[in-house]
């Protein structure tokens, strides 16, 4: 390649890596006398374009303490450990006795779920009652001391003050580490993204055949013809078959742009859309759904409560029905749950776990059929960030009620809706959920493979009695996030929420 087809940032470039084996932008901005990163990233993408430059892109992930691990790296042990010390000796503990161990009620619950997943603990019920013994593990960890894995690696955190690398977190206890990424508000993950460039093989030869940088004029301007300058400036060629950048017109948002064709297909099938709250109660997001109190669906671990409003209020009807559904069955030939049922717990707040919540309230306040309803909102779980969770995400609900609904017809609405949005293979497999029977999971072929995107059913006698419901209730949840996944074979779910302009320009329309 001639020294002319070169602009005069790119030679600039060339001569600072021709020095370099590899070298991050900032680098040959300083050493270039650039005055720009920006005119670093432009010269070198026209170079990678020309084949002369690569350019390196790796993710470097580290570690940083969330609000409880700052806490409990200042205190030297995990909440575990803390009440494992309130359990010394031998014999059993009562569960309500560990309430003096200076824990709330659900930081307590947390703690003995991991120290009977670490095996320190044993839990028997006897006579109503629950009771705690330490195991041997338990006691060698209380000689041993808090100093576990984990702690060690919380306190290496916590020193590193632009936050530890995976790999020195990993070094330390991998395993650990992966313990602790499982917790709520422990570390906090940063990942930031580093750029290195070096040189081809035919970039090293263009380097070493001698090119210069001097004073070079790209666009003639009436200042210039008037100076003079151009009778000794050089002239940059033009070139009419050179690259181009591509230009991309303006278009929504992946998750936006399927949003809305998702209600057009449930508008032209002739549903009606609602929309509701985020914040509902336990009534609502799960008692009203024949939900047990003891789920573990309610437990800290899974859902986000509310402080403030800790409390909302219920209907008083419903409630007493509700109330009689979980203890007895009602009148519905059930036997319910057989426990005594807490109006408190119901009253408690929480961030809605599914749009369920917001279906099954619509449906208590219009009883009579027909009913075609569908929403498309966010939900809220308590999910560690990985590739394929997030603790905030989109939820398809739907549901029909009318005379003679059947299964058939659940099944075949699901259907139609797939094809519509370009999943013509579809199966179906029975499934278990606390509030429809019989229930399926939805599967759908992408790219040879099956994939499970929601759930589906109809909702049993004690959901719909205490509402005064006549009807078969035809009801469905859908994941819409990993719908998009499969539509556009994406492996990460983070892609979506990233901003990464090249990706959304690129990525073709559903």
């Amino acid at each position: 390649m001639a020294d002319t087809e070169l602009s005069r940032n790119e030679r600039r470039v060339l001569l600072v890596l021709s020095k370099k084996d590899k070298a991050p932008p900032e680098e040959v901005v300083r050493d270039g006398k650039f005055s720009e990163l920006v005119e670093v990233m432009s010269a070198a993408s026209w170079l990678k374009s020309k084949g002369l430059l690569d350019i390196h892109e790796r993710i470097e992930t580290s570690y940083t303490l969330d609000r409880e691990g700052e806490a409990h790296a200042r205190k030297g042990e995990l909440p575990e450990f803390t009440l494992l010390k309130a359990l010394k000796g031998d014999g059993k503990h009562e569960m309500g006795s560990l309430q003096g161990s200076g824990m709330d009620r659900d930081g307590m619950q947390i703690a003995l779920g991991w120290m009977k997943r670490k095996g320190w603990v044993s839990i028997q019920k006897e006579g109503g009652k629950s009771f705690v013994s330490l195991t041997e593990a338990g006691k060698k960890q209380l000689r041993d001391g808090p100093e576990t894995e984990e702690l060690k690696v919380l306190k290496a955190v916590a020193g590193a003050k632009e936050g530890l690398p995976e790999e020195e977190a990993k070094r330390i206890g991998a395993h650990a580490l992966g313990l602790l990424l499982t917790r709520k508000g422990i570390l906090k993950v940063k990942e930031r993204y580093l750029r290195t460039l070096s040189l081809t093989e035919d970039g090293k030869k263009v380097a070493a055949s001698g090119i210069s940088v001097g004073e070079e004029i790209t666009q003639l301007t009436p200042e210039i013809l008037q100076s003079g300058k151009w009778k000794e400036a050089e002239f940059r060629p033009y070139d009419v078959k050179t690259f181009a950048p591509a230009l991309h017109g303006g278009k929504a948002h992946p998750l936006r742009e399927a949003i809305a064709k998702i209600r057009d297909i449930f508008l032209h099938m002739g549903f009606t859309e609602i929309r509701m709250d985020y914040v509902e109660s336990c009534f609502w997001n799960m008692d009203a759904l024949f939900i047990p109190q003891d789920h573990p669906a309610r437990d800290l671990q899974d859902t986000f409560y509310l402080k403030n409003p800790a409390t909302a209020e219920l209907p008083p009807k419903l409630t007493e029905l509700v109330k009689a559904i979980h203890e007895t069955g009602g009148t519905t030939g059930s036997e319910g749950w057989r426990y005594k049922w807490s109006e408190a717990e119901a009253r408690r707040t929480v961030l809605r776990t599914h749009t369920t919540a917001a279906t099954i309230k619509y449906l208590a306040e219009h009883p009579q059929p027909p009913l075609k309803v569908f929403s498309v909102g966010k939900v809220f779980r308590r999910e560690a960030v990985d590739p394929t969770h997030l603790p905030e995400f989109y939820q398809i609900e739907g549901i029909v009620m009318e005379e003679g609904a059947s299964f058939q017809m659940l099944v075949g609405l699901i259907k139609e809706f797939y094809q519509r949005m370009g999943f013509p293979e579809i199966r179906f497999r029975p499934s278990f959920f606390p509030y429809t029977e019989p229930s399926l999971e939805v599967e759908v072929k992408y790219r040879d493979r099956w994939m499970e995107l929601g759930g589906a059913g109809i909702f049993r006698p004690e959901v719909t009695a205490p509402f005064g419901v006549k009807h078969p209730v035809l009801a469905w949840g859908l994941g819409l996030e990993r719908l998009i996944l499969r539509k556009y074979g994406i492996a990460d779910i983070r892609q979506l929420y990233l901003g990464d302009l090249e990706w959304m320009r690129k990525t073709p329309l559903l």
